[in-house]
This record gives structure tokens, C-alpha cells and sequence, in this order.
């Protein structure tokens, strides 16, 4: 019957379980010094909390900074152009140059010929894009982490 088959697998097993204490052993103290480890390191680096950040006004933006800013881009979607649109006129008066390339491959090459005031965005779809300065790729992220 199935519960003689049971009790006699159980016995078979404590038997085994008896005759190899060693690895019995490690069986049960490897996954507890792991854990007392795991803990450990949690209590070395605990997590920051940070505050919020109450509303303040910043000011105006100083456009100076930002005379001959060059914006490339890619892919050249719909989306992207729109987007692209905002940033250059809606929010500067004279506007920023943007620029549109058919693959990151060229807008890799044109931020190597142009002046160092040359972002390029590459979208990677409508919600989420990545920004490439000349020395740097900086992804996008709504919140700042210690590195």
C-alpha cells in the first residue's frame, strides 16, 4: 500500500541520512552560513532613505548656455519629430538646432566631427530614450542614485 511504501522510503532515507553525517551536516549549516552571510552584508551597506524635496523656484533658465546647441536624434519617427519639436521651440525662443539621423551609427560619427556642444538622444521607444554626449552615454532616469 502507499503508506508502506512511504514508511519504508522515509526509513531508507533517515539510514542514509545517518550513515553520511558530513554532508548531512553541510546540507544544513551551507544554506544558514549564506544566509548569516547575505545578512551580514545588508547590515555593512544599509539603504539610504532620502527625504523629499519641497517645491522651489528656480528661476529662469539661463539660455546663454545653451546659444548653439545642436540636438541630434534617431530613429526619425513621428514621435521622436514631435518631441524634438517641443524641446526646440516651445521652450527657448531662438530656438535649438536639432538634427535627425537614420541610425545611431551616424549620430555617433556626426557627434565626432561636431563641437562639443552637440547632444545626440537616441529614442529607444516613445517613453524612453538614452542621451549621448561626446565622452559619456547617460541614461535617463526619473531619480538619482549614489554611484
Amino acid at each position: 500500500s502507499v503508506w508502506r511504501q512511504t514508511r519504508a522510503l522515509l526509513f531508507k532515507n533517515c539510514l542514509v541520512k545517518c550513515r553520511t553525517k558530513k554532508s548531512s551536516v553541510q546540507e544544513v549549516l551551507f544554506p544558514l552560513f549564506f544566509l548569516f552571510w547575505l545578512i551580514l552584508m545588508s547590515m555593512m551597506h544599509p539603504h539610504k532613505k532620502y527625504s523629499e524635496v519641497p517645491n522651489t523656484d528656480l528661476g529662469t533658465l539661463d539660455t546663454s548656455l545653451l546659444v548653439n546647441l545642436i540636438v541630434g536624434y534617431t530613429p526619425p519617427t513621428n514621435m521622436a519629430r514631435e518631441i524634438m519639436k517641443k524641446v526646440a521651440f516651445d521652450n527657448f525662443e531662438d530656438g535649438i538646432i536639432t538634427e535627425e539621423y537614420l541610425s545611431e551609427e551616424e549620430l555617433q560619427e556626426a557627434s565626432a566631427f561636431k563641437p562639443s556642444n552637440f547632444v545626440g538622444v537616441v529614442f529607444n521607444d516613445a517613453m524612453s530614450y538614452q542621451l549621448r554626449f561626446p565622452d559619456s552615454v547617460t541614461m535617463s532616469s526619473l531619480y538619482m542614485e549614489s554611484r
